[in-house]
């Protein structure tokens, strides 16, 4: 077994740096050039429909339903038409990197680029992905996901950006206009309130409108603002009607095309569990993959999906009319990022994910540049928890070191032979598993970064690449310093396979593979103790007021370049300003939801009641005066930063708060101001709820800069079921400035 380790760890050393570098030598590659022009609305539409005349009827049902995964090159595909220069439309996961291919880089997810709290890089990460996506040839990336992390066990939490609705909204939005600036769609899910793993093919969820709107909408919205091409109706039964044939939410007077929404509705594969006449009369465009549903409530007997519909249009039961609009509203967004003319060809299998078969074409769209992208958003997504002043903690300097231990199995790489989906629980938590995860193929461990570093200062390592409880402290012992890698890792249900018992989502927040017994063991023996976490979202953490922990670093789920990234931090290379994007607390209740796990009696779907409204995280601790172990919004900096100088003034419907930010520390370093809102007691609000960040410096020590934050009439808005309109309460406004959500440094009031 031991030896078995040593070949692995040595393998991993030799050979990760290499593969992280550049794509193969023989493989061909493609750069991301210069795009089309991008057409307007209203120029595309005009386009569609003057190309909906000339489709026979065949043409447009081949274009609105799957051709089925038996018959799909990419996740899904719709069938061409040649004759028109339409070709057989190509959409693939996932919101984190081109999933299953070889070639491609393994990105951040959007619990990671959240915890950046920076809108320039989720810009840029939405930039990259669009540039693999179009370089593989696919027309339509399957993301972002936005899914609110409602409770913090939720299998898929980690693909979107947190519980915060404005957080995430932001996500959102920089995300569809970084991947659709290179002309590629990209598609809003899952719509709607898709908020755990459990009976997800479905569940009836139960939530009053203003919650809707003002939580789980929210973000979706944001996205729709950002010109979306796509949104994906999601499997369970929005307040028992199914998604996908759910007018309110997706007809033509519902909520999406109230709020200006002109792209295609795709339904989640396999998620139509209707008839094709209550599917597309309700709203839904296109129905994925083509060849199978789930069995989730509406009706029941019959067939299913799209199979009949073109006998269904032709009875008139589906008017003519409703199915030329679903084929506009398909090659609207087409013709309005400009796929019609000189867009790459599809290079890659998504049935043969190995990269075998004449299909693969073994074309690389990773770059240099994507590479110090991951690696810039896995050291910005750091969290730093905990440090101690003086000679110990971080940064590390190495040349100051003799001895040093890495201890744990997540410090290695994992077994990539887990299937296209990632079901690895073996290694290093880099991203979760499911439709949503992506390559592995570049990881870079963080066992290889760490070697790397401590050999070039000639450090004597002693390892413990497993969670033994025994041979970890013993590796340890007496050491200058003990880095302790630990995780906990969730991800999708449905065709994949329970992962360390866990189905999907988490059974409970406690770190795997007996991290926190781990933690205690190896602290009690090196005075220096470094813990390093991985994880999809809140663990638990009763272990962080043990005096030999001097640094606790939240590394998130940081993507191919975890290995390089988390070296940056440790070692000073980059000062941590990554702040949480969710809270970290002590109970599982101090969150205010649960995951529903049984359906109760009669046996069947379970009704999942939201009573929690707009009680999500921090709002639900703020309101039930319930401390966690740290905060929303929380992370530390090895420097330190003040605030003054809050003014608040008017323009037009609008208020700007503008205040100083300025490095009072001893090193140049990156703050992350954040803006809370507190609202009319009679508003029915949270005690304050997040309406703006920033992302400021880096600032040299002693250098200052001035912030200006804009908040618009809907962000100072609540939502009015009666008028279904937003509109603002009248009284006192409290503005709340600060570092996190409880350390607020400035307060005023309008």
């Amino acid at each position: 077994m031991l030896c078995s380790i040593i070949l692995r760890m040595l393998d991993v050393i030799s050979l990760s740096f290499i593969l992280a570098s550049s794509p193969s030598s023989d493989i061909a590659s493609v750069s991301s050039g210069t795009f089309n022009t991008l057409r307007s609305w209203t120029e595309a539409f005009a386009l569609a429909n003057a190309t909906v005349e000339q489709l026979t009827l065949a043409e447009k049902i081949g274009l609105v339903r799957g051709v089925g995964q038996s018959g799909s090159r990419c996740v899904g595909n719709v069938s061409p038409v040649p004759r028109l220069g339409i070709p057989g439309l190509c959409l693939n996961d996932g919101p984190a990197g081109v999933r299953p291919a070889k070639h491609v880089t393994g990105f951040p997810p959007g619990i990671a680029v959240a915890a950046t709290f920076s809108r320039r890089l989720m810009r840029a990460r939405g930039v990259a992905l669009g540039e693999e996506f179009r370089g593989k040839g696919i027309n339509m990336h399957l993301g972002p996901a936005m899914d609110l992390m409602r409770n913090p066990k939720a299998g898929r939490g980690w693909e979107s950006f947190g519980p915060d609705p404005y957080l995430s909204g932001e996500g959102a939005f920089e995300t569809v206009t970084g991947i659709q600036s290179v002309g590629v769609m990209a598609c809003a899910k899952h719509f709607i309130a898709n908020n755990q793993e459990h009976w997800r093919f479905g569940y009836i969820t139960d939530v009053d409108d203003r919650t809707l709107h003002e939580m789980y909408y929210y973000p979706f919205l944001r996205s729709i603002e950002a010109d979306v091409s796509a949104v994906m109706c999601a499997y369970p039964q929005f307040n028992g009607t199914s998604s996908c044939h759910n007018a309110p939410l997706i007809g033509p007077h519902g909520i999406l095309r109230r709020d200006g929404f002109r792209g295609t509705i795709v339904s989640d594969w396999g998620a139509t569990h209707d008839s094709a006449a209550d599917n597309a009369n309700a709203g839904l465009d296109m129905e994925q993959p083509g060849d199978y549903i789930f069995i989730g409530g509406g009706t029941f007997g019959g067939v299913f999906g799209f199979d009949d519909l073109e006998s269904e249009v032709k009875s008139g039961s589906v008017p003519l009319s409703r199915l030329n609009q679903m084929v506009t509203n398909i090659l609207t967004p087409w013709y309005k990022l400009g796929q019609d003319s000189g867009y790459p060809a599809v290079n890659f299998d998504a049935q043969h994910s190995d990269g075998s078969g004449p299909l693969n074409l073994n074309v690389s769209v990773r770059s240099a540049n994507h590479t110090a992208l991951a690696r810039e958003i896995a050291a910005a997504s750091a969290v730093l928890l905990k440090n101690t002043a003086g000679a110990r903690g971080l940064p590390l300097n190495a040349s100051a070191l003799t001895t040093a231990a890495i201890i744990g199995k997540d410090a290695l790489l994992p077994n990539l032979k887990c299937g296209d989906s990632n079901q690895c629980d073996d290694g290093t938590v880099t991203i979760g598993w499911g439709s949503g995860s992506n390559s592995l193929e570049f990881t870079v461990p963080p066992v290889a970064a760490l070697n790397q570093t401590f050999a070039a200062a000639r450090v004597t390592v002693s390892m413990s690449l497993s969670n033994d409880l025994k041979t970890g402290p013993k590796a340890a012992a007496g050491k200058d310093v003990a880095i302790v890698l630990v995780n906990a890792m969730s991800g999708e249900l449905g065709f994949y396979e329970s992962v360390n018992g866990n189905e999907g989502d988490r059974n409970d927040l406690e770190l795997w593979f007996s991290g926190s017994d781990l933690v205690r063991n190896v602290a009690a023996v090196c005075s220096n103790t470094i813990v390093v976490v991985h994880s999809v979202g809140p663990v638990h953490m009763p272990w962080t007021t043990h005096p030999n922990i001097t640094a606790i670093v939240y590394a998130g789920a940081p993507g191919e370049q975890t290995g390089p990234g988390l070296v940056d931090v440790l070692f000073g290379a980059v000062n941590p300003s990554g702040r949480l994007p969710f809270s970290i607390a002590d109970d599982e209740k101090s969150y205010g939801t649960t995951i529903v796990t049984d359906p109760g009696i009669p046996i069947g779907f379970p009704v999942i009641n939201y009573t929690e409204h707009l009680l999500l995280d921090y709002r639900f601790m703020d309101a039930k005066s319930i401390t966690p172990r740290f905060e929303y919004g929380f992370g530390l900096s090895y420097t330190t930063f003040s605030y003054s100088g809050l003014a608040i003034g008017t323009s037009g419907t609008s208020k700007t708060i503008s205040f100083s930010v300025e490095n009072n520390g001893n090193v140049a370093g990156t703050e992350k101001p954040q803006l809370y809102l507190g609202y009319p007691t009679s508003a029915g609000e949270p005690p304050k709820v997040l309406r703006g960040f920033d992302e400021v410096g880096p600032l040299a020590p002693g250098a200052s800069q001035r912030v200006v934050m804009t908040l618009n009439e809907r962000e100072m808005s609540v939502w009015d079921t009666p008028s279904q309109s937003w509109k603002r309460p009248p009284g006192t406004f409290s503005v709340l400035v600060g570092a996190s959500s409880r350390d607020i440094r400035l307060t005023g009031s309008f």
